[in-house]
């Protein structure tokens, strides 16, 4: 394993394609965790998994037409994500769909790339993401989830906090539960796809899931759980970043280990430490 000094460290930090992967990473640590707060709050742990071959279906439609794999696997997820919404209110759920799509999505992808001659090892590196090849419209997706999903977050936080809560009980109070359903899963489902470069599809979860677990035991109300989320994200990104840099690792892998760490050290923090935090937050307004 090669280790770098302090210096070496400092000079790769001033070429542009490691500062744009910092960048990526940090404008991912606002909007991403949120996300993962979504999936958990609304259980629904089988869209990620569904959206990953989804994205790789977008990627081998934009190699085989040329246009940009990035763009194309954001747009099959946002249609993805809102073609499955209407499930959502049914007795069996999103469960039995997400296998469904599951199957039919890398099917398709594996026919596509089979036809076309295209190289699937350059569809399949980009699940293991690519974090150094982040480009200017991926830092423009970042940042746009960055502003729009804690935005939303904050804007209604009342509708939010009572679908995650209990999805009847937010219907009879008024909240139009379809349509914020809606949002949330194309919500869903870009951030998987926006995500691919950085750490690849298969390990998403470092951005989305991990913290947001860690922010659940830490929290006691949906701003709260939130604004943990997103600092933990923040923490968790950077320091990995900086670990894979100095040892000269793949950052994908060391994140979901950094990011991991932070979840076992937030449940090996003491209840009644937890509980005197929250008895602190408790003084500010809630979000429920």
């Amino acid at each position: 394993m090669n280790v770098l000094a302090a210096a070496d460290i400092v000079e790769l930090l001033r070429l542009v394609p490691v500062q744009r992967a910092g960048g990526a990473l940090l404008l991912a640590a606002i909007g991403l965790p949120v996300v993962g707060v979504v999936i958990v709050g609304l259980d629904i742990m089988p869209v990620r998994f569904a959206m990953m071959h989804v994205a790789l279906l977008g990627i081998a439609v934009g190699l085989l037409t040329g246009l940009d794999p990035m763009l194309c696997a954001l747009v099959a997820c946002a249609l993805a994500g809102a073609g499955v919404a209407p499930l959502a209110r049914t007795q069996d759920g999103l469960s039995g769909a997400m296998g469904l799509l599951m199957s039919l999505a890398i099917a398709a992808a594996l026919l596509v790339l089979s036809v076309s001659g295209v190289n699937a090892a350059g569809a399949f590196a980009l699940l293991w993401g690519s974090i150094l090849s982040v480009g200017s419209a991926d830092l423009w997706v970042l940042a746009a989830l960055a502003f729009v999903v804690p935005g939303l977050f904050l804007r209604r936080r009342r509708d939010v906090a009572l679908l995650l809560y209990d999805r009847e009980l937010a219907l009879v109070s008024g909240v139009r539960v379809e349509r914020l359903t809606l949002l949330l899963l194309v919500l869903v489902a870009v951030s998987v796809a926006g995500a691919i470069k950085l750490t690849g599809a298969l390990l998403v979860d470092a951005l989305t899931l991990l913290p947001a677990l860690a922010a659940r035991r830490l929290g006691n109300s949906l701003r709260s759980i939130t604004a943990w989320a997103i600092g933990i994200g923040i923490v968790v990104n950077l320091t990995g970043f900086l670990v894979a840099l100095r040892f000269d690792l793949p950052p994908g892998p060391v994140l979901v280990l950094t990011a991991g760490s932070a979840v076992l050290a937030v449940h090996l923090v003491p209840e009644w430490r937890i509980a005197s935090w929250r008895t602190r937050a408790s003084a500010y307004p809630s979000s429920h």
